[in-house]
């Protein structure tokens, strides 16, 4: 089964991209949308179900979670991100990185019942080893 995704101008509706619901991974990831310009795009980890203590949380409580995360993972970057002259030291992160962004920094979406973001290469303030210890304040 395909999924045709139109604009949302209703004066003039156009096809922007399809999206095959009965896809491989392999596929899927194939279907993500590569980042323009200065644009990173991020996944957002997977939310822990339990608390340490083996309580298990609330799905609104998840969301919440989800949807305020400060670490993200960069799947990919956009062919202008990091120039030399505005970045003289080099890029701030790679693809594979998690990173320390603002909560509800970037652009939301969700491809195939995973959320992602896409955020500006100066959204960025920190990279991360291991995200598992990192919590929003």
């Amino acid at each position: 089964m395909t999924e045709i995704l139109l604009a949302t101008n209703p004066s003039k509706p156009q096809v922007v991209g399809a999206v095959n619901l009965e896809a491989t991974p392999e596929e899927k990831a194939s279907q993500l949308p590569k980042p323009s310009g200065y644009r990173i795009l991020c996944a957002i980890p997977e939310v822990e179900k339990e608390y340490e203590s083996g309580i298990i949380k609330a799905d609104v409580t998840m969301k919440h979670e989800e949807v305020l995360t400060t670490v993200l993972f960069v799947v990919a970057l956009g062919p202008d991100c990091y120039p030399e002259e505005k970045f003289p030291s080099g890029p701030w992160c790679k693809a594979g990185d998690f990173i320390l962004v603002r909560p509800n920094a970037g652009s939301r979406l969700k491809i195939h019942g995973r959320e992602f973001r896409i955020i500006n290469d100066d959204s960025v303030e920190a990279v991360v080893d291991d995200p598992r210890g990192v919590k929003r304040a």
